[in-house]
């Protein structure tokens, strides 16, 4: 996916909010795509700059101000193909 000026413009408001630093602008993009396309999740095993309770919260209290809706991320553990396996 290309980054358009939307996605940029949000992965930078999430280094201007401190959600995360600069190094980690790859990984502030992946969210910012996720968000722009309205995606339902984002799974990852990114723990630092990504899958951490106070980053999803930064990330979506970003997210709302800006008119986006809230995105959900959560690790491969946490996706269930097969519901019968209870």
């Amino acid at each position: 996916m290309p980054l358009t000026t939307e996605i940029l413009a949000l992965r930078d408001a999430y280094v201007r909010a401190g959600v995360v630093g600069p190094q980690w602008l790859n990984d502030a993009a992946h969210v910012a795509a996720a968000t722009v396309v309205r995606a339902d999740a984002i799974v990852s095993w990114n723990f630092k700059p990504i899958v951490r309770l106070e980053k999803i919260r930064g990330y979506n209290q970003v997210n709302e101000s800006l008119g986006y809706g809230s995105l959900a991320i959560i690790t491969p553990r946490e996706v269930r193909l097969d519901e019968s396996d209870n």
